[in-house]
């Protein structure tokens, strides 16, 4: 496995050492990763973000959601008593799971919805007002004054 250098990225940039983390991050992560259970990522408008994630045979109640730091953690506890069951074929999984998901600065988690075996969550990016986008004014020099020692005498 090559290992990705982010030391041209320094050269023209400031400030983007997480960067360097978040790739490392994912350049060595298993590519196979969990697929267990299957989500969608959307962009649904320009800032506004949903994660789908398909959750059959788990109530609200078995289901967490948790925002840490810049971590978004969803888990998935089955509750159900499976010992008076016989199952002939068991196609659906209703395992425990948890999925991580990394946030971006600024990216905050608005709601979570579980209807009809999906659960919703809807993320918002929130620039602050800092970061957006502004003109700067440039001025023009002032005129010099030039003190001469023999005006001043």
């Amino acid at each position: 496995m090559r290992r990705f250098d982010p030391t041209p990225l320094y050269r023209a940039s400031i400030g983007f050492d997480h960067m360097a983390d978040l790739l490392d991050r994912v350049m060595s992560s298993d590519l196979q990763g969990p697929s267990y259970p299957p989500y969608n990522i959307e962009r649904v408008q320009e800032n506004a973000y949903r994660i789908s994630i398909a959750v059959a045979g788990f109530s609200a109640d078995d289901l967490s959601v948790e925002v840490k730091e810049n971590a978004l953690l969803i888990a998935g506890r089955s509750q159900d008593s499976e010992a008076d069951r016989q199952f002939l074929h068991r196609g659906i999984a209703t395992r425990a799971f948890e999925r991580r998901f990394h946030l971006a600065d600024h990216v905050r988690v608005t709601g979570a919805v579980h209807q009809d075996g999906m659960l919703h969550i809807e993320l918002v990016r929130e620039l602050p007002e800092a970061l957006k986008p502004r003109q700067i004014e440039i001025q023009g020099a002032a005129p010099r004054q030039i003190m001469r020692e023999d005006a001043a005498a």
